[in-house]
């Protein structure tokens, strides 16, 4: 009863808002525009449980994260059911709670920020799998998240220098940084942002693992770190390795060889009482999800941050492209 209550208020603010488009007052959310465009069955057939069933999908506030959030409407709109778009929440902390508070029903999460920054655990795990078992079992038992099968996105940190740069001094895997930097320490130049400069599972800790000797280090906002490399600011910059603008601006991400950095894989999370009243989701979304990879998200977050397409229409082309769904 509790939870019937809970979604027709909420289908009610949501059908206020979309019709005035403003803040949710609420609950500090903005809806955003619906989407421009209608879609229709292909692999993902249409499925009668979901018909007309309401979903609020969000994601954080960075363009993979809104890709993924698109590619999510779209699949459970071809389906049948009737999304509604909250991507774009600002910050990792504010979309997690909407989540877990019922703003939103779905959204896109990382093995490692799970384990890690939620559920508060110290040591991350080696093994993509494992990480993730840990964390699907620690989320449903004590805050009732589902995480359905993870895909093959791993969105962690790396290190990041020119294709030239690499080439010119040999540099493949972050022990050759090492060496070069102790035979060259006046080439010892990082751009980091300031969390990463200083949180364990970042710069300090890599530093411990590699024994990097660092002459300089600088700070950006994280965005502005790819640009800098480039522009020769630093040789060295933090970087996501599924970042579009890696490809894009011709960078080369040394190869973490020692597994120092935690596992990050892209999942699907939901409350437990949304999977079991819409048990399809899952069915709908595993197909999607096992052909995402890190090339292939990598292709479209530089389709969004280099070639500067909407990350809607880059959502639906992949999907369309990979028959998921058809265009109306």
């Amino acid at each position: 009863m509790r939870r019937g209550a809970n979604r027709a208020g909420r289908r009610a603010a949501c059908a206020v808002l979309a019709t005035v488009s403003l803040l949710v007052s609420a609950c500090g959310l903005n809806v955003n525009a619906a989407l421009p465009f209608d879609v229709q069955p292909g692999s993902i057939r249409h499925v009668p449980e979901l018909e007309g069933v309401e979903l609020v999908v969000g994601s954080k506030d960075f363009t993979e994260n809104i890709v993924l959030g698109y590619i999510t409407q779209l699949t459970l709109k071809a389906a049948g059911a009737t999304p509604i778009d909250l991507t774009n929440i600002s910050g990792s902390n504010g979309a997690r709670a909407a989540l877990q508070n019922g703003q939103i029903d779905l959204m896109w999460e990382y093995t490692g920020t799970g384990w890690l920054s939620y559920l508060g655990e110290d040591e991350p795990i080696a093994s993509e799998e494992e990480q993730y078992e840990v964390v699907r079992k620690a989320d449903l038992e004590r805050n009732g998240l589902v995480w359905l099968p993870y895909s093959q996105v791993n969105n962690t940190y790396g290190f990041a220098t020119t294709q030239a740069y690499a080439e010119q001094h040999g540099l493949s895997t972050m022990s050759d940084v090492t060496e070069f930097l102790e035979q060259n320490p006046q080439e010892a130049e990082f751009c980091l942002d300031t969390e990463f400069a200083n949180r364990p599972d970042g710069m300090p800790g890599v530093k411990q693992t590699y024994g990097f000797p660092v002459t300089e280090t600088k700070i950006f906002g994280s965005g502005a770190i790819y640009a800098a490399v480039v522009n020769d600011t630093c040789n060295f910059g933090e970087v996501f390795t599924t970042d579009g603008r890696i490809a894009g601006l011709n960078l080369k991400v040394m190869e973490d060889d020692k597994s120092f950095f935690p596992q990050y894989n892209a999942a699907l999370t939901l409350r437990q009482e949304t999977l079991e009243s819409h048990q399809a989701i899952a069915e709908v979304i595993a197909p999607v999800s096992d052909a995402l990879n890190n090339d292939e998200i990598t292709e479209l977050n530089k389709q969004v941050d280099v070639d500067g397409r909407d990350p809607a229409v880059v959502a639906r082309d992949w999907l369309v492209d990979k028959g998921f769904i058809t265009s109306a």
